[in-house]
């Protein structure tokens, strides 16, 4: 990956410390990076970089989520991932089917348009969330419907985009879930989601040992962000910090559409 500029590593590192801080409960950041990563290395290689960028951000993940499994070990919920887990699982598998039809170089760029397909979608899932107050009207029963079908179509976004967060937040959230609990249960399941997605993306040729050279370096960065981030979760407001983190979501969201 020599094509990568010092601005491109700034971001990717940048990037790194917003997954961090997403991880580790700040909300709305990790699908900031999400975009940036697939903006970097859409710049850096072509359009076969955005494909790429979702397996360069796999292990920057799974760095996040030990830590901030770490930081929240106290804080987790089993049952609810007991709940959703099968169905995640099950979603990664058929992702992981589906792939292979987006690496194909005349459609390569069709993955840059879903990922930003995606994004715009769980920003406009949050807001309805938010404005129609989903969370008082369903109640904890919903669980049985609500975790397999969120899982499966969670697992295939994980899988294709890395774009998971909002579908169990919202399920999380549905569920009533203190804050520490919401946010340690949601790191302990992306943990064992992002590790079951590593030899699928292996096999896929996308992760290899050159990309993890890249991923060295950015794991600092990202375990950083996760330990620094219960600061933020305790002290800031979240209306507002949320509302410009969505923004600029949707922003990136229509910068890969168009």
């Amino acid at each position: 990956m020599n094509e990568l500029t010092a601005v491109h590593w700034g971001l990717l590192i940048a990037g790194a410390f917003v997954m961090g801080l997403g991880k580790g409960g700040v909300p709305g950041a990790g699908n900031l990076t999400i975009a940036i990563y697939a903006l970097v290395l859409e710049d850096a290689m072509g359009s076969e970089g955005v494909a790429l960028s979702v397996a360069l951000l796999l292990p920057v993940l799974i760095s996040a989520d030990m830590a901030s499994t770490l930081v929240y070990r106290r804080s987790v919920e089993w049952l609810h991932i007991r709940k959703l887990l099968p169905s995640f699982l099950l979603g990664v598998l058929f992702g992981w089917l589906i792939f292979e039809c987006f690496q194909a170089e005349e459609r390569s760029s069709m993955l840059k348009v879903l990922i930003g397909s995606i994004l715009l979608a769980m920003t406009v899932s949050r807001f309805l969330t938010q404005c129609l107050d989903f969370s008082s009207r369903i109640g904890p029963g919903s669980s049985i419907v609500l975790g397999p079908s969120l899982g499966m179509i969670g697992g295939m976004a994980t899988m294709l985009a890395n774009a998971a967060g909002p579908i169990a937040q919202f399920y999380l959230l549905v569920m009533k879930l203190p804050k520490y609990a919401f946010i340690g249960t949601s790191a302990w399941l992306f943990l064992i989601v992002n590790l079951f997605k590593v030899p699928f993306m292996w096999e896929l040729g996308l992760l290899d040992l050159e990309v993890l050279s890249v991923c060295v370096w950015l794991f600092l960065p990202a375990i950083l962000g996760a330990f620094i981030a219960p600061q933020f979760v305790r002290y800031i407001r979240d209306d507002w910090f949320e509302r410009m983190i969505w923004f600029f979501i949707a922003l990136a969201g229509l910068r890969m559409i168009f």
